[in-house]
């Protein structure tokens, strides 16, 4: 796509986080791969206002161009795309069962098969910093080592994916999984699936639908 329609992807992105009530008001951002930097959301504007030329363009070196700052998170994304070549899209949100769990600071465990979505056995909590500091963009990278999703200790969730679209439906299918894991922790302790049960549902998801890598 071209810049335009990435810009205008980046903005249907971004409402899809709130209607799928992944965000609300001026929470999350969304960034997609462009050139030899990227696109992002600007920063502290709700995602109904977001208009096109507002998204922000930057260089890996922090260099942003725009009428608006980029969101106080672009270390973050900035990161991602550097350490991660297979990722073309980042979307952080502040979904109310993964906020809940990262405030926890919970790993999500093999409770369920589809855990295996987010590309590992577990999605883990990356540690707490305070927004938009380098130090945070470090603990996110650590969680996300192996792995397409994280939580962020005490502040949200955050996916990778090769496009946006993926990226939203990676980020509406954890938030799911977090409230199920919260649901059923509330009855006891879930029963975990073992690693080679995990290995296997691992498999299957290189080609399964939407998510296949």
């Amino acid at each position: 796509m071209n810049e335009t329609d990435q810009r205008n992807a980046i903005v249907a992105a971004a409402l899809a986080t709130v209607t799928a009530g992944l965000n609300r008001g001026s929470s999350g951002n969304v960034s997609v791969r462009f050139g030899a930097g990227f696109l992002i959301t600007p920063s502290g504007l709700p995602a109904t206002e977001i208009r096109p030329d507002q998204v922000a363009i930057m260089a890996m070196t922090g260099q942003a161009e725009g009428p608006l700052p980029p969101s106080s998170e672009w270390r973050i994304h900035r990161d991602v795309y550097r350490a991660r070549p297979e990722a073309g899209a980042v979307v952080h949100v502040h979904s109310p069962f993964a906020v809940s769990l990262a405030c926890l600071r919970r790993t999500i465990p093999s409770f369920h098969y589809m855990v295996a979505v987010a590309g590992g056995e577990d999605i883990r909590c990356a540690a707490y910093a305070t927004f938009g500091s380098q130090a945070l963009s470090d603990h996110v990278l650590a969680a996300l080592a192996g792995r397409k999703a994280c939580l962020m200790a005490n502040h949200g969730l955050i996916v990778m994916a090769d496009n946006l679209t993926k990226a939203i439906a990676l980020a509406v299918e954890v938030e799911a999984l977090c409230e199920q894991y919260w649901r059923a922790s509330l009855l006891g302790e879930p029963v975990l699936l073992n690693a080679a049960e995990m290995a296997e549902a691992m498999a299957a998801f290189k080609g399964y639908g939407q998510f296949a890598r």
